[in-house]
């Protein structure tokens, strides 16, 4: 369970204007900005759950990540993870979390992975048959058979990104904060680690908090979403329902028999046509789907049809610009 309670957080960030006089003046007089990073967050996750946190960039999304890590500590609120306090019971609280950071590393860098690996097993306090069996689970499933072998420093950014999460999960941890998982990672390798994640959500119950600007991760992943904006919890819902508000039909593409391009009834648009193929827009909350296409069936002969719905990346969007964000 991990449930936080008025967390906020503020960082004093050192400003100059440029220039060599500046500089030597900002050894005896430094201006000094305080930048509020969160403020007030407060939200539950049950045990099991996998949720979305999502936000724009500078939203407070990694403070957020590495307070419940226990890496940064809050001004004030409160955090508890498997009835820890993070920051207070440190070494305690990192045995049951995996951490992935898209920008970070944890292998070390001029060692193959492997032994990175076994390291990481020591730290963790697991015996070596646990290690291997854990690893060659991993190993299976993220395809790192030829990757245990080669230093990280030769890797490539999707193969190194698959290793990370294999080091993340290594010690079966209760909960995992994954940070931009699939950086990096090609549509295949993107694929293989979402139903991986999926996997060891259902199989172990690892609670998964996911902080992503790629929105088919969240898609395919969750079914929460947290929304914060500005260090601001701003929307805590169901995907599902978040879905139904702000994806509509953005446009029908109708094929017909015929040379001559049909009237269309009121209410549609041409957005393009050609001879036998025309796309129309229409406003789905004024016309509902089976209601456009019973009115296009009217004036054409119909041979087949698509549709083209808002994508999740639109969704974001215009749930951003409502937040005005």
């Amino acid at each position: 369970m991990i449930t936080l309670s008025g967390i906020s957080k503020e960082f004093r960030v050192y400003r100059r204007d440029a220039g060599f006089k500046n500089a030597i003046r900002s050894f005896v007089h430094r201006k000094v900005t305080i930048v509020p990073a969160l403020t007030d967050i407060s939200f539950s996750i049950g045990d099991g759950e996998m949720v979305g946190y999502i936000g724009p960039n500078g939203a407070g999304k990694s403070t957020t990540i590495k307070i419940m890590c226990g890496i940064l500590t809050p001004d004030k609120g409160s955090c508890v993870i498997n009835g820890r306090t993070p920051w207070l019971e440190r070494q305690a609280h990192v045995g049951e979390i995996g951490v992935v950071f898209g920008q970070r590393s944890q292998l070390w860098w001029d060692i193959p992975v492997g032994d990175s690996m076994a390291l990481l097993g020591d730290i963790y306090g697991m015996s070596k048959p646990a290690v291997r069996d854990s690893l060659d689970e991993l190993s299976q499933i993220l395809e790192l058979e030829d990757l245990l072998k080669t230093p990280t420093r030769q890797l490539s950014l999707g193969q190194r990104m698959r290793c990370e999460i294999a080091a993340a999960l290594l010690h079966r941890p209760k909960t995992l904060f994954l940070d931009e998982p699939t950086i990096g990672l090609d549509a295949v390798s993107k694929l293989a680690v979402r139903a991986f994640i999926k996997k060891i959500n259902a199989e172990r119950g690892t609670t998964v908090i996911l902080t992503t600007h790629d929105m088919q991760d969240i898609d395919a992943l969750t079914e929460r979403i947290l929304l914060i904006g500005k260090g601001r919890l701003l929307l805590d819902g169901r995907l599902s329902e978040i879905k139904q508000r702000y994806v509509r039909v953005k446009s029908l593409v109708a094929y017909y028999s015929g040379a001559e391009i049909p009237t269309l009834p009121e209410g549609f648009t041409a957005v393009a046509s050609q001879p036998g193929r025309i796309e129309v827009a229409f406003d789905s909350d004024a016309i509902p789907l089976p209601a456009a296409i019973r009115l296009l069936s009217e004036r054409m002969v119909l041979t087949d049809l698509s549709v083209n719905e808002t994508t999740v990346d639109d969704m974001v969007v215009s749930l951003y610009e409502d937040m005005r964000l």
